[in-house]
């Protein structure tokens, strides 16, 4: 059951017109390369509903999500016309659903490959696919060897149409990783191969490491979403999501104090603490530590550990009367962004994203 949000007491605003900003401008780099859009898991944790259209409407013509489950009802939300690519594939028995919703699926081993030409079979029409091939990463895909035994088989594609072949890249935050260079080789060779069909190998991160690795098609996810596509290298994208929390407790305590499970916190000051109602329930990570709030340009240090349904911030240096019960504070915002509080939760900006909660109000803007 979902909770009744206009009583909330906390907050997630989402900029649509900031994610159609990042969209035009990842499109505007990578060009003449298309510029597919990666909404799984509900658009990142941000609402599929409201993003996948946005995205639409800025130009964006190729989708990916993981699960079948996904595309059906991203389908239901675009209608007839964008390709929605699965990730993940078929598993057992969603194929003629995959079918029906005109979904895409990437084919990463022969049993995909197998169920999905069968069913061409029993249609009697072509199906669409995309081929992965796993060029490193050792996740998805076909090994190297098994496509280029697959493109020796006259038949192996029977009743397909390829609309793409693709890999992944395991190492692309990292510029100067040698595995970026290594996937881009072996990939390149596995293309070589299939010349007319479309390449795609790099998401969000890839698409910085040059336009050799664009190919045909990139598949931005996160850096859609405001993340930085370089972990600790100025970010181009705009900020998408914000985040605040209404204080539910001020109480003054002497120097000495200790704060939060385990005493895990311990006032070196005479404090002010400030208890907001956000907690690890709500996809702020338990395990945060240098993190802050934020009052008007003040920062309000995280103090102690963050429980399921609060955290404690230091609020002493907020002039006094400044704040109270009800006064809001940011959590995500400005001074502190996605990559900022994922950097002090020992995580990455995605994993922030993908588990903000359903308690907060939220509300899209720039629509």
């Amino acid at each position: 059951m979902r909770q009744d949000t206009s009583l909330a007491a906390a907050f997630l605003s989402i900029d649509l017109g900031a994610l159609r900003d990042n969209y035009r401008l990842l499109a505007r780099r990578v060009g003449p390369a298309a510029c597919a859009a990666a909404v799984k898991a509900d658009a990142y944790g941000l609402g599929i509903a409201r993003v996948a259209p946005v995205l639409a409407e800025a130009g964006c013509r190729q989708f990916f999500v993981a699960q079948v489950g996904e595309g059906v009802s991203l389908r239901a939300i675009l209608g007839p016309g964008p390709s929605i690519g699965i990730l993940n594939g078929t598993t057992p028995g969603s194929e003629a659903a995959c079918a029906a919703s005109d979904l895409v699926p990437v084919l990463n081993d022969s049993a995909q490959l197998d169920a999905w030409t069968r069913l061409a079979r029993h249609l009697g029409r072509r199906l669409p696919a995309i081929l992965q091939v796993d060029s490193g990463m050792t996740r998805f895909g076909f090994d190297p060897a098994e496509a280029l035994a697959l493109f020796d088989e006259p038949d192996a594609f029977a009743g397909l149409t390829l609309t793409l072949v693709m890999s992944h890249l395991a190492c692309a935050d990292t510029p100067e990783h040698p595995a970026n260079a290594a996937q881009l080789a072996a990939f390149s060779a596995i293309r070589h191969r299939l010349p007319l069909v479309p390449a795609s190998l790099a998401a969000s991160s890839g698409i910085v490491l040059g336009p050799e690795f664009h190919f045909d098609m990139v598949r931005p996810g996160a850096a859609l979403y405001g993340i930085a596509p370089q972990p600790g290298r100025d970010n181009p994208m705009r900020p998408v999501v914000f985040l605040r929390a209404r204080v539910m407790q001020l109480r003054a305590v002497p120097a000495g104090t200790p704060v939060g499970y385990g005493h895990a916190g311990v006032t070196a000051r005479d404090s002010r603490l400030a208890t907001v109602a956000v907690g690890y329930a709500d996809g702020f990570p338990r395990g945060t530590a240098g993190a802050a709030g934020f009052l008007a340009g003040t920062r309000l240090p995280l103090v102690g550990r963050v429980s399921m349904d609060s955290l404690v911030l230091d609020a002493t240096d907020v002039p006094p009367g400044a704040i109270g019960p009800g006064s809001l504070v940011d959590l995500i915002g400005p001074e502190q962004g996605v990559d900022a509080l994922a950097a002090a939760s020992g995580t990455i900006g995605y994993e922030v994203l993908t588990r903000l909660g359903q308690r907060f109000r939220r509300t899209y803007t720039g629509a």
